[in-house]
């Protein structure tokens, strides 16, 4: 590891500063690394708008009012200060010469390109022309690519001026604290590790749906889809939390080598192990091409071919204009291997539920005799509600923005895992088929039972 690998940042540049992920989500988590303190540095915002710093520090207090929070004047004068504006286009020289001079003789910049990955050769060719490659790091935002061809051509791009040690590829997802909560709850509950296998483990069912559809962003989803969307990143890390082993060290990298064992034993889909489909009147949306063979809804069974989860069936659905919203994993546990008390009692499978949204819970289902003079069971419930108490927990993007200046890549994906879920949904991504339809608002298309003909749904 190179000497400023994990040194702290001394700069900031954000391309794409104008642009609709600084307005929802960089704003408000620079803004509350300003009110911890945690933002001595220059922030230099790289845009295509003509608009001065002051124009960009309006801009900054509309996003983070916007983002709910009552603006503590002093915390956001600490931003304001640090916050500048270099516009220009990102295929002109003298647009990189002007961000050096902005950044000075700091040493340490972090580059964060929240930009189409069309403009990633543009602005890194123009970073190295400068010099602001040296000891910097880059920052990048999912989608790392649209299939494994195109992914390679994205790394080889970035790799040209900056090794994977100073390249941090963002998925928020991996930020929120509930993921965060996943991990600390697997690794710190001894009871948890004798049954954390196929010999306990039936299935695991992973799900990510929305109640509501495109909502204005047609012209983006109509080009990407629940798979490229969700699954090949969010929810295959997931699921590479959950089956992991333990990290053998607190070194950034001893997590990431445990997330890519597990999609590395993971076979690749096969056709039959996937379901897609669309949901009615998607077609009709804005921005959307009215013979739209766009998946909406995906679902797949997997099969992580290890030691450990050999046999265990992995399904994962996402979708959107279904009948709730609900981002959860379910863990099943196997049935007693026998009918009790003579045959009269057969007591359901036990549950783990770890849930983020509509609530932030971890559920465990359990069976005890329901009250009576019968010796039969009923499901019973060990409940673990979050409440108001993550209010004051971190945003995603404030915490990894905080790692990405600290140095550190924990919770970011790395070269080898991102061309390893590449791999694991390829043969889905380069033989699409016509997607099934489905009703707004329902559970999904009917097909997609045949992936869990030998189970059911838990969701």
């Amino acid at each position: 590891m190179g000497p400023m690998a994990d040194k702290p940042a001394d700069a900031l540049i954000l391309f794409g500063i104008t642009g609709d992920l600084a307005k929802r989500r960089l704003f408000p988590a620079l803004y509350h690394m300003a009110e911890d303190d945690l933002l001595d540095m220059p922030v230099i915002g790289v845009s295509r708008s003509p608009e001065d710093s002051d124009s960009l520090r309006r801009r900054a207090r509309i996003a983070v009012e916007a983002s709910g929070v009552e603006v503590d004047e002093s915390a956001f004068e600490r931003l304001g200060s640090r916050l500048s504006h270099v516009p220009g286009d990102y295929q002109d020289s003298s647009t990189f010469d002007a961000i050096k001079e902005q950044v000075g003789d700091r040493e340490c910049t972090v580059s964060y390109l929240a930009i189409p990955p069309s403009l990633f050769d543009d602005v890194i060719k123009g970073l190295a022309a400068v010099g602001l490659h040296h000891n910097g790091r880059v920052v990048v935002e999912k989608p790392f690519g649209r299939d494994t061809a195109s992914a390679e051509e994205l790394n080889e791009i970035i790799h040209r001026h900056y090794p994977e040690e100073r390249v941090y590829r963002i998925d928020h997802f991996l930020g929120k604290e509930a993921l965060q909560n996943l991990m600390v709850f697997r690794f710190s509950n001894t009871i948890l590790e004798p049954v954390w296998n196929r010999h306990y483990i039936s299935g695991v069912q992973i799900t990510m749906s929305e109640s509501f559809g495109v909502e204005g962003r047609g012209a983006f989803y109509d080009s990407v889809g629940a798979l490229r969307d969700v699954v090949q990143n969010h929810l295959l890390v997931m699921m590479a939390l959950l089956a992991m082993e333990p990290p053998v060290s607190e070194h950034p990298d001893a997590l990431r080598d445990e997330r890519v064992k597990v999609l590395r034993a993971t076979k690749s889909l096969e056709p039959d192990d996937v379901v897609t489909a669309q949901y009615s009147g998607y077609r009709d949306e804005p921005g959307v091409d009215p013979r739209s063979a766009t998946e909406t809804y995906f679902a797949g069974r997997f099969e992580i071919d290890s030691w450990r989860w050999a046999g265990v069936p992995w399904v994962i659905r996402t979708g959107k204009g279904l009948a709730s919203t609900v981002t959860e994993a379910v863990v099943e546990f196997r049935r007693p291997p026998r009918l009790l008390f003579g045959g009269r009692m057969a007591p359901g499978p036990n549950r783990l539920r770890f849930q983020s949204k509509p609530r932030d819970v971890i559920v465990l289902s359990m069976q005890a005799k329901r009250p009576g003079p019968a010796i039969v069971s009923e499901p019973v419930t060990l409940d673990l509600d979050y409440g108001d108490n993550r209010a004051e927990s971190q945003d995603a993007y404030e915490r990894l923005l905080h790692d990405a200046l600290y140095g550190d890549q924990s919770l970011f994906a790395r070269v080898d895992g991102v061309m390893e879920a590449w791999r694991v949904v390829a043969p889905v991504v380069d033989s699409p088929r016509e997607p099934f339809p489905y009703e707004r608002g329902s559970a999904g298309p009917a097909e997609a039972d045949a992936l869990v003909a030998d189970w059911e749904w838990l969701t």
